[in-house]
């Protein structure tokens, strides 16, 4: 069986071209994340904060913003804390992350989130919540590099 050229090399492109994207998702770093965000709810709400991303051994200050819509009210601070992972430089990790979800506190309570950015960036959260808030809503939130 004789294969032509043309498809030989079209064969060749494409498994160049995978090596390529495979080659650079490996180049892919990860980071630590922390920040403090203020949420305030009445249907419509905005959130606010500041933290720090360490990224190969440098601290680089954040802040970050946010607003929600649907069934939320309520106010809250949580601390947040975690990894993001799929980075390349440090600012790799600014621009808007979208998520929905529910939940609630009253008082003391905890809260994990994995979001994506548009460049590839996912964060992994976890945060100890302070506060009165219950939230069925669609959520984003934008992070800033000072």
């Amino acid at each position: 069986m004789k294969i032509s050229s043309s498809f030989r090399s079209v064969a060749v492109t494409v498994i160049a071209a995978a090596g390529i994207s495979i080659a650079s998702a490996a180049h892919a770093d990860s980071g630590k994340i922390s920040f403090a965000i203020y949420k305030a709810a009445f249907f419509v709400g905005g959130a606010g904060g500041e933290g720090t991303l360490t990224f190969h051994g440098h601290r680089y200050p954040i802040t970050v913003g946010g607003i929600s819509g649907g069934l939320a009210f309520g106010a809250s601070k949580t601390y947040f804390h975690g990894t993001v992972r799929h980075i390349r430089r440090a600012r790799d990790v600014t621009g808007v992350y979208g998520a929905a979800g529910g939940g609630g506190a009253l008082g003391k309570g905890a809260q994990v989130i994995v979001m994506t950015n548009d460049k590839g960036a996912e964060l992994e959260l976890s945060g100890k919540q302070v506060g009165l808030q219950v939230n069925a809503d669609v959520s984003g939130m934008t992070i800033t590099m000072k």
